[in-house]
C-alpha cells in the first residue's frame, strides 16, 4: 500500500456530486470515496445543531457587558442574526457554484490560489475550530457538574476532564460511522431546541403576569464606546457561529443545489427567532446584575423558576452542548480532509477508512487538537481569539464572491445574490476585524501572531519544493505506517 503524494498546485475540477445509495461504500468503478448521505433534514440539523451549542447559554453575559443595556443587547442579537443570514445567503451562491467540501478554504483556493487558502486553513485548524470545540465542551462540563456544586464554584480539573471525555467519545462516534454522527446530531438538536422552547414559554408566561421591569427603561446604561460594542457583537456572533458548516460537507449532501439553500434559510431564520425570544425570556426573570455576575444564565433561570426541578435545565443544556461538539467535529474533520487532499496538510488526513468509510485520520486529528485548547478554561478569552480569526477569514470568503463576479462573470451560478449583500457583509467584517484591535489588543494580537505563524509553515512545508530526498522518504514511511495502523487509503483509490 504505497503512499500517494497529492500535488497542491492542482485543484480538482468542480462537478456535481454523483448520486449514490445511502448504503453505497464503493462506487461502480471500484473506488473508495465519501458518499452523499446527508438529507435536507440532516442538513438542517447539522446547521442548527452546530449553531445552538454553548453560545446562547454563555454569550448573554458577554453581549450585555459590551452593550450595556437590555435594549441594546437585544439589538445586538437581532443584528447578529441578520448579519449571519446575509453571510449564509452569500454562501448559498458560493456553495452551489463551487461544489467542493472545505467551504471557505475551497472558495479562497479557487479565487486567490494556494497561499491565502493555506492561511485560511491554518487559522481554521489552529484557532477557530479546535478553540470553538473546546468552548462548547467546557460549557457541557460546567452544566453537567453544576447540580453537584449548587452553592460553590466548580473544581477546574474535573470540568476539564469531563470535557475531554466528551471530546474523545464523540471523536470515536465520528470515526466509526457517518450515520452514527448524523443520528447523534439529529437527536441532540431536538433536545437543545426543546430546552430553549421551555425557557421561552416560561419567560413569556412570566411577562404575561406583568414581569416587565427590565423593559421599562430598556436603553438605560447603553454603552457608547464603539470598541466595547464590537466585543458585544463578538459574543453575539459566536452564538451564531456554525451557519456555514454545511458548506464544509457539501460533497456528502444529497442534491446540494436544492438542499443547501433550503437548509441555510430554514436554519438561520429558526435560530434567530429562538435566540431573540430566549434573551427576552432571560430578561423577564433575571436582572442584568445577575446575568453579569456569572456565565450560567440558564441555571440561574431554572433555579428561579423550577424549584426542586431546577436541575432539568443543566441536563438540557448538557445535551445541547454535547450535540454542538458533535457538529463541530463532524464538519471540521471534512475541512482537514480537504486540506490533506489538496496537499496543504499531511496526506494521511485525506484518507478514508476502508471498512467504516469515514475520514478517520482527520477526525482523530481534530479531536486531539481540541484537547490542546482545554489547557485554558477562560471561555471569554477563547471567544475573543475565535472572533477575530473567524470574521477575518469569513470576510475574505465573501470577497471571493465579489472577485469571481468580476473575473468570471459567466461562471455557472445556480443561485445568484444581489451584489449589495456581499458588499454590506464585507464592510461589516472590516468593522469586526479592525475595532477589536483597539478594544481587546492582547487577544487580537495573539490571534494575529498565530495567523502570521502560518507563513513560515507554508514556505517550509509547501512552497519549498526541492527539499532533500531524505525528507520525502521520512514522510512516506510515516504515511505508510499510519495507513497500515489505521487501515486507510486515499480517496478514489482503486480496489484490487
Amino acid at each position: 500500500m504505497a503512499a500517494e503524494l497529492t500535488g497542491y498546485n492542482s485543484v480538482p475540477e468542480q462537478s456535481k456530486p454523483e448520486k449514490a445509495d445511502d448504503k453505497t461504500v464503493i462506487t461502480d468503478d471500484n473506488t473508495i470515496k465519501l458518499q452523499p448521505k446527508i438529507t435536507l433534514v440532516n442538513g438542517i440539523t447539522v446547521i442548527v445543531g452546530s449553531i445552538i451549542g454553548s453560545g446562547i447559554f454563555v454569550s448573554p453575559k458577554g453581549v450585555l457587558e459590551g452593550a450595556g443595556s437590555v435594549g441594546m443587547s437585544l439589538i445586538v442579537w437581532i443584528l447578529s442574526g441578520l448579519y449571519s443570514m446575509i453571510g449564509a445567503y452569500c454562501y448559498a451562491e458560493l456553495g452551489t457554484s463551487i461544489v467542493r467540501s472545505g467551504a471557505d478554504y475551497a472558495y479562497i483556493y479557487e479565487a486567490f490560489g494556494p497561499f491565502l487558502a493555506f492561511l485560511r486553513l491554518w487559522v481554521e485548524c489552529m484557532i477557530v475550530r479546535p478553540c470553538s470545540n473546546a468552548i462548547v465542551a467546557l460549557t457541557f462540563s460546567y452544566y453537567v457538574i453544576e447540580p453537584l456544586f449548587p452553592d460553590c464554584d466548580q473544581p477546574d480539573i474535573p470540568v476539564r476532564l469531563l470535557a475531554a471525555v466528551c471530546i474523545l467519545l464523540l471523536t470515536f462516534v465520528n470515526c466509526w460511522d457517518v450515520k452514527w454522527a448524523t443520528r447523534v446530531q439529529d437527536v441532540f438538536t431536538y433536545a437543545k431546541v426543546a430546552a430553549l422552547i421551555l425557557i421561552i414559554i416560561t419567560g413569556f408566561v412570566q411577562m404575561g403576569r406583568g414581569e416587565l421591569e427590565a423593559f421599562e427603561k430598556p436603553f438605560q446604561n447603553t454603552e457608547t464606546d464603539i470598541g466595547k460594542i464590537s466585543l458585544a457583537f463578538y459574543s453575539g456572533l459566536f452564538a451564531y457561529n456554525g451557519w456555514n458548516y454545511l458548506n464544509f460537507v457539501i460533497e456528502e449532501l444529497k442534491d446540494p443545489y436544492k438542499n443547501l439553500p433550503k437548509a441555510i434559510w430554514i436554519s438561520i431564520i429558526m435560530v434567530t427567532s429562538v435566540y431573540v425570544m430566549t434573551n427576552i425570556a432571560y430578561f423577564s426573570i433575571i436582572t442584568t446584575d445577575e446575568i453579569l455576575s456569572g456565565a450560567a444564565v440558564a441555571v440561574m433561570f431554572s433555579k428561579r423558576m423550577y424549584g426542586v426541578m431546577w436541575w432539568i435545565m443543566p441536563v438540557f443544556v448538557s445535551l445541547s452542548t454535547f450535540g454542538g461538539v458533535n457538529g463541530i467535529l463532524f464538519t471540521t474533520s471534512r475541512l482537514f480532509y480537504v486540506g490533506g487532499r489538496e496537499g496543504h496538510m499531511p496526506q494521511i488526513l485525506s484518507m478514508v477508512q476502508i471498512q467504516r468509510m469515514t475520514p478517520l485520520p482527520a477526525c482523530l486529528f481534530m479531536g486531539l487538537l481540541t484537547l490542546v485548547y482545554l489547557t485554558s478554561s477562560d471561555i471569554y478569552a477563547l471567544i475573543n481569539y475565535v472572533g477575530f480569526a473567524t470574521w477575518l477569514s469569513i470576510g475574505l470568503s465573501i470577497v471571493v464572491l465579489l472577485y469571481l463576479r468580476w473575473k468570471r462573470p459567466n461562471m455557472p451560478r445556480p443561485i445568484k445574490v444581489g451584489l449589495v449583500w456581499p458588499i454590506i457583509y464585507t464592510l461589516c467584517s472590516i468593522y469586526l476585524v479592525v475595532l477589536p484591535l483597539y478594544a481587546s489588543p492582547v487577544e487580537t494580537g495573539i490571534g494575529c501572531m498565530i495567523i502570521a505563524s502560518g507563513v513560515p509553515v507554508y514556505i517550509i512545508f509547501i512552497y519549498w519544493e526541492n527539499k532533500p530526498k531524505g525528507w520525502y522518504n521520512m514522510l512516506d514511511n510515516i504515511t505508510i505506517f499510519l495507513q497500515r495502523l489505521l487501515m486507510v487509503v486515499p480517496e478514489e483509490k482503486k480496489m484490487s
